[in-house]
């Protein structure tokens, strides 16, 4: 069993960085590719024996030291008795989408372990054979409720929920609160069906004034960090590197940092039994092979010696990226 990277998240690593990548299970792999000619997403997450193969893809193909669950932040609104839908050049689109107090007060839960049974299948499924450990998922709260809120419409601004926010924060408190409430039921689930690791994953955080991230985001990410003690919890936010100090006193695992600020900077900000993840920039992934290497050496480099360091993305990998680029440079953190 590879252990690298349960060694960093306990910032005991002595042999080189345990390296994985967000979203490396997607359209960077060809196989992955031929697999959804024949398959819509939807149908792809919520069928086990194929979600487990295409999250053991990277694990084969680039040799990567972690696979994460293949699945999706939004596979949540079964929960809620929402539906979800993966529109080609739209992205996810939720139905019906949330538009008041009124519509929060009557959301109620459903069993979370029913409801998504088949990701608790997938993660069984993946435990049997894995090499290296998995890590489990969930949305960060305001991001979920984002998604909910703009129904898939809403772009990059997130207007519909940054003025509902603004404009009644008790009702988007009480919504983030049930979100909050299921997902760290979900991943619990996740966590008893053999997830080793889990990271939440707050994208659109970086959306907010410094005063409503600290509002709306923080608490709740506090909430989720403090309830998960069987495994290591990793934070990633959208501009994280904005608070490396306020994620730290969440007290995670790790923090995982876009690519604004240098991750040696960012190391000094963060007590050293927390680990630090990233962040290399993904638009790099597009230059050429011998650029890549040297930003890599780079990194590694300005890090050298941490046993509480993961090499990763500032973010995930980008759809077109060439799968000869992302090889090179996992190949070339191994080498």
């Amino acid at each position: 069993m590879n252990n690298r990277l349960l060694d960093a998240l306990a910032c005991r690593n002595q042999g080189r960085p345990p390296v994985w990548l967000m979203r490396q299970a997607g359209r960077c792999l060809p196989e992955y590719r031929a697999i959804r000619e024949t398959i819509s997403l939807e149908e792809l997450f919520r069928t086990p024996k194929l979600a487990a193969q295409v999250t053991r893809l990277p694990v084969d193909l680039l040799g990567v030291d972690a696979a994460i669950l293949f699945s999706d932040i939004l596979m949540i609104a079964d929960v809620f008795g929402l539906t979800v839908s993966f529109v080609e050049g739209r992205g996810p689109v939720v139905e019906p989408a949330i538009q008041s107090a009124y519509d929060v007060d009557k959301l109620q839960p459903r069993d979370v372990a029913n409801s998504l049974s088949f990701v608790f299948e997938t993660v069984e499924r993946l435990r049997k054979d894995l090499h290296v450990p998995l890590i489990g998922f969930c949305g960060g709260p305001f991001t979920v409720a984002s998604y909910f809120i703009e129904g898939g419409s809403g772009g990059k601004e997130l207007s519909k929920t940054k003025s509902w926010l603004f404009s009644d924060p008790e009702s988007f408190h009480r919504f983030l609160q049930k979100i909050t409430d299921a997902s760290i039921e979900y991943l619990k689930l996740q966590v008893a069906a053999g997830a080793q690791a889990v990271q939440i994953f707050d994208s659109w955080a970086n959306v907010l004034t410094t005063p409503a991230f600290l509002t709306f985001c923080l608490p709740y990410l506090k909430q989720m960090a403090s309830a998960i003690k069987e495994v290591p919890v990793i934070l990633f936010c959208r501009g994280s590197t904005l608070f490396p100090q306020e994620l730290a006193a969440l007290h995670p695992s790790a923090i995982s940092f876009d690519w604004h600020r240098e991750l040696s900077d960012l190391r000094r900000d963060v007590p050293k039994n927390i680990a630090v993840q990233g962040n290399f920039d993904p638009h790099l992934l597009k230059a050429p092979p011998a650029v890549i290497r040297r930003e890599v050496k780079k990194l590694l480099s300005s890090m050298q010696g941490e046993p509480g360091f993961i090499v990763n993305l500032g973010h995930g990998v980008l759809p077109d990226t060439p799968f000869e680029h992302v090889k090179c440079f996992v190949d070339a953190v191994k080498e």
